[in-house]
């Protein structure tokens, strides 16, 4: 079995990240707005059930049909960059010259090293340097939808667990809080992953939880009112 590259790896890490997250996110706002609406437990764990569900489906296909997608292209691009090896060798091989060039290898230098990869391998040369992609490290569509449907349920189980076994009055406030720090946590791991702003990832991230709280806690509170 072939080792899978990092790219690979950090790929179904990174579907992992974001379908906890998402869990979190989606699930919290619905229990916390059904919450609002009604004190009735069977119905808040209902509600954050059937979301958990819809969203471990909708997140493993999601990821499942983006991947692939990005595999079509890759094969695409492929195919194309075979046939103008075929059709213009010389374009092709005087298109990654100039790229060596361009990033201040000397004239001499870029001649022969793009001599020895063009003899070594031509088509993985010159699809690396036109479209930014190494042929064989093709991500996995499949590894990203089991990552990201195993991960979903597993961060909706937070939400889900606080509003529940917490004590009656407190359950949604201590809720709330346990997202919010769950919600930092995610943030940090996938800014850490893309190699992004840390603090900003985690403020993004605690603030989309936040909105979407407040938002579904209103439009239940709404309807508990008689408002809608």
């Amino acid at each position: 079995m072939k080792e899978e590259s990092l790219l690979q790896k950090n790929n179904i890490i990174r579907a992992g990240v974001m379908g906890a997250n998402d869990g979190i996110i989606s699930i919290a706002g619905i229990v916390l707005g059904v919450a609002s609406a009604t004190s009735d437990m069977g119905t808040i764990l209902l509600a954050g059930f059937a979301g958990t569900l819809a969203g471990t489906v909708s997140m493993a296909m999601g990821e499942y049909v983006s991947v692939s997608s990005q595999q079509d292209a890759q094969r695409k691009a492929a195919h194309d960059q075979s046939i103008a090896l075929e059709n213009n060798y010389a374009q092709e091989f005087n298109y990654v010259l100039e790229k060596y060039k361009e990033i201040g290898i000397s004239a001499e230098l870029a001649q022969k090293a793009t001599k020895e990869m063009m003899n070594q391998d031509a088509l993985g040369t010159t699809v690396r340097e036109r479209h930014g992609f190494t042929l064989g490290n093709e991500l996995s569509a499949k590894g990203a939808a089991v990552a990201s449907m195993l991960a979903f349920p597993t961060g909706a189980l937070l939400p889900m667990l606080a509003i529940s076994f917490l004590p009656t009055g407190w359950n949604m406030f201590a809720t709330f809080i346990a997202v919010l720090i769950a919600l930092a946590l995610t943030g940090y791991a996938a800014a850490r992953l893309n190699g992004a702003d840390k603090k900003h990832a985690v403020i993004r991230n605690v603030f989309a939880g936040l909105l979407t709280m407040a938002v579904t806690y209103f439009v239940g509170y709404l309807f508990r009112q008689g408002g809608l």
